[in-house]
């Protein structure tokens, strides 16, 4: 069928279509800023199969391999949505990775580093911040749901991606969230919030934290709020050996997505197959 063009008309329908299917906001901010980027890359031109197997090139030659995936699912769900099921393409195989390259994971040392360095600079709210992420494994858009009555109770009610989970919050954490509520006269409702009441934006607890990477000694390429969560899940599995309780505890819907949270560096990966031995 020629003659298809993306207007903004169709972006709002598309919008529309995934705020009813419950989908975070996170998710619809995505999938509509990546099928924006796929209008101007076709330049309100026909669309046709060939022009969407271009732009997939145009991916693999400036994104990871991951990241093209995700952008094709977004237009792929916009054209399905639309019937345009011909336009689909297939996203890319990616082999399951081993290990994971050492300077993309934050380690515990760095973790404490960052900390110290937020207690430093007189940023308590930051420094609680982190450790709340990195103690509960919670995503940033679920900081939220630490309330002062969330913190009494030693457990947070978190609801995500349409699915609910409770957050346990271990003793030592309650005690340093309760005090920092007393001392800002946080009675009850969100504890990090801004001045406005609203939850704070992932783009600000980034920026901050990008500010301790010189006073932490910290590459601030592995400095962002996500990698907290990893942290989380490599040290509770570290530990416990248990993925499938692990992918409940993050609120995964599948064991593969924890997988990519637990993998070794290669420095962990070389010195087990050194312990091996199988070389006489």
């Amino acid at each position: 069928m020629e003659g298809r063009v993306i207007t903004a008309k169709m972006i709002a329908e598309f919008k529309e279509h995934l705020i009813l299917e419950e989908r975070s906001v996170a998710t619809i901010q995505k999938y509509i800023r990546d099928v924006k980027a796929f209008m101007a890359y076709a330049q309100n031109s026909a669309i046709t199969k060939e022009t969407v197997i271009a732009y997939k090139k145009y991916l693999q030659e400036n994104y990871a391999v991951r990241s093209v995936n995700s952008m094709l699912a977004s237009i792929n769900s916009f054209f399905s949505f639309f019937g345009w099921n011909d336009l689909k393409v297939k996203s890319l195989k990616l082999q399951q990775q081993v290990f994971c390259p050492e300077e993309k994971e934050l380690t515990k040392g760095e973790y404490t580093r960052l900390c110290r360095a937020a207690v430093r600079k007189r940023n308590e709210r930051l420094n609680l911040i982190l450790q709340t992420i990195c103690g509960t494994g919670i995503r940033v858009s679920e900081l939220q749901y630490i309330t002062v009555e969330a913190v009494e109770h030693g457990e947070a009610v978190v609801n995500c991606k349409a699915k609910t989970r409770s957050v346990f919050i271990v003793k030592e954490l309650r005690q340093k969230l309760l005090r920092y509520a007393a001392e800002q006269n946080i009675k009850s409702g969100m504890i990090f919030a801004t001045r406005t009441g609203k939850p704070i934006s992932r783009t600000n607890i980034w920026r901050e934290m990008k500010a301790l990477c010189v006073e932490a000694n910290v590459n601030p390429e592995k400095v962002f709020p996500h990698n907290l969560r990893h942290l989380f899940a490599r040290v509770f599995y570290g530990i416990e050996k248990d993925i499938a309780k692990l992918a409940d505890i993050l609120g995964h819907s599948s064991i593969n997505t924890t997988r990519i949270y637990i993998i070794s560096t290669g420095t962990e990966h070389r010195q087990r197959m050194e312990n091996m031995r199988l070389i006489i």
